[in-house]
């Protein structure tokens, strides 16, 4: 599981960088969900997520574009880093 400390500080990629970027003080906030296994950009209109791997946030846009349509509820387990 991820510490409290890098939660903190992991943002988006696509929210805080490049064409994407949201306005506002703080954007691209996380949230930890599906017990401790991904992670959700909190943006109303971005709705990417991110997998922890072997307690390593996979945070490439192209990864979190992968997940828009699921449910946090339908999520699946993350599995292997390296597969």
């Amino acid at each position: 599981m991820i510490s409290q400390e890098l939660l903190e500080m992991l943002r988006c990629p696509a929210c805080v960088s490049g064409p994407d970027r949201k306005s506002g003080e703080d954007p691209g906030r996380l949230e930890l969900v599906s017990d401790g296994t991904w992670l959700v950009c909190q943006e109303s209109d971005c709705n990417r997520k991110y997998p922890i791997k072997e307690d390593i946030p996979v945070m490439l846009i192209e990864e979190g574009d992968k997940w828009t349509q699921v449910a946090v509820e339908d999520l699946p387990e993350p599995g292997p880093l390296v597969g």
